[in-house]
């Protein structure tokens, strides 16, 4: 059964950074996409930044780049997020997710929907002063 569960969320400062992790368990294959997605109160969830596990490529949405770092470390089967400069409008909860199957990682952050097989439990970000 895979499983996938985020860590890391918090309360921050803007300008601040936080890590947040996502831990996979339960699938014998690395060739799925997983991303990260944002929902915020009130608003539809986002793609924020997907990874190509096989490769290291990146996707990232406009609203993050240059903010925000996907990576990976297959040995842990872990995906990360590491955010910098954190503004009050990236509040949110955050997910990862894993794609359905093979897929491409624009296409998995831009149009979620029938493109992820599983989600996890969510972590908190919260930006406030």
């Amino acid at each position: 059964q895979l499983q996938l569960v985020e860590s890391g969320g918090g309360l921050v400062q803007p300008g601040g950074s936080l890590r947040l992790s996502c831990a996979a368990s339960g699938f014998t294959t690395n060739y799925r996409p997983i991303g990260w997605f944002r929902q915020a109160p009130g608003k539809e969830r986002e793609g924020v930044s997907c990874i190509r596990i096989s490769d290291g490529s990146t996707y990232y949405a406009d609203s993050v780049k240059g903010r925000l770092t996907i990576s990976r470390d297959n040995a842990k089967n872990t995906v990360y997020l590491q955010m910098n400069n954190l503004k009050p409008e990236d509040t949110a909860v955050y997910y990862c997710a894993r794609a359905r199957s093979i897929t491409t990682i624009q296409a998995m952050c831009n149009h979620p929907q029938g493109l992820v097989g599983s989600w996890g439990q969510g972590t908190q970000v919260t930006v406030s002063s």
